[in-house]
Protein backbone atom coordinates (compact mmCIF):
# COMPACT_ATOMS: atom_id res chain seq x y z
CA UNK A 1 0.00 0.00 0.00
CA UNK A 2 1.23 3.13 -0.91
CA UNK A 3 -0.08 7.12 0.64
CA UNK A 4 0.15 10.33 -1.46
CA UNK A 5 1.14 12.51 0.99
CA UNK A 6 1.18 16.67 1.63
CA UNK A 7 2.65 18.64 3.91
CA UNK A 8 2.98 22.21 4.93
CA UNK A 9 6.66 23.62 5.21
CA UNK A 10 7.46 26.13 7.60
CA UNK A 11 7.40 28.90 5.39
CA UNK A 12 3.88 28.21 3.96
CA UNK A 13 4.77 25.99 1.10
CA UNK A 14 3.06 23.15 -0.23
CA UNK A 15 5.48 19.82 -0.86
CA UNK A 16 3.95 16.68 -1.89
CA UNK A 17 5.53 12.92 -2.02
CA UNK A 18 4.69 9.21 -1.79
CA UNK A 19 5.76 6.74 0.64
CA UNK A 20 4.50 3.87 2.20
CA UNK A 21 4.77 4.20 5.53
CA UNK A 22 4.03 8.04 6.18
CA UNK A 23 5.02 8.69 9.65
CA UNK A 24 8.61 7.52 8.85
CA UNK A 25 8.97 9.64 5.97
CA UNK A 26 7.81 13.01 7.99
CA UNK A 27 10.07 11.74 10.67
CA UNK A 28 12.80 12.08 7.90
CA UNK A 29 11.70 15.26 6.34
CA UNK A 30 12.17 17.05 9.46
CA UNK A 31 15.32 15.27 11.40
CA UNK A 32 17.18 13.25 9.11
CA UNK A 33 19.35 13.71 6.18
CA UNK A 34 16.88 11.18 4.35
CA UNK A 35 14.65 14.01 3.67
CA UNK A 36 13.86 15.87 0.38
CA UNK A 37 15.91 18.62 -0.61
CA UNK A 38 13.58 20.89 -0.94
CA UNK A 39 12.32 20.42 2.68
CA UNK A 40 15.46 20.50 4.65
CA UNK A 41 15.71 24.35 4.83
CA UNK A 42 11.84 24.74 5.21
CA UNK A 43 11.98 22.30 8.44
CA UNK A 44 9.71 21.45 10.23
CA UNK A 45 7.08 20.56 8.00
CA UNK A 46 3.71 19.31 9.12
CA UNK A 47 1.25 16.96 7.71
CA UNK A 48 -2.08 18.25 6.16
CA UNK A 49 -3.44 15.60 3.77
CA UNK A 50 -2.71 11.96 2.84
CA UNK A 51 -4.52 9.31 0.64
CA UNK A 52 -3.84 5.65 -0.32
CA UNK A 53 -3.66 3.77 -3.02
CA UNK A 54 -3.41 0.69 -4.41
CA UNK A 55 0.23 0.45 -5.27
CA UNK A 56 3.31 2.80 -6.53
CA UNK A 57 1.85 3.39 -10.19
CA UNK A 58 -1.60 5.04 -8.91
CA UNK A 59 0.07 6.94 -6.19
CA UNK A 60 2.86 8.47 -8.56
CA UNK A 61 0.03 9.35 -10.81
CA UNK A 62 -2.63 11.07 -8.28
CA UNK A 63 0.80 13.05 -6.95
CA UNK A 64 1.08 14.54 -10.67
CA UNK A 65 -2.18 15.62 -11.11
CA UNK A 66 -1.43 17.49 -7.87
CA UNK A 67 1.87 19.53 -8.64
Amino acid sequence: MYHLYIVRCADGSLYTGITQNVKKRISEHNSSDLGAKYTKPRRPVKLVYTRRCKNRSTASRVEACIK
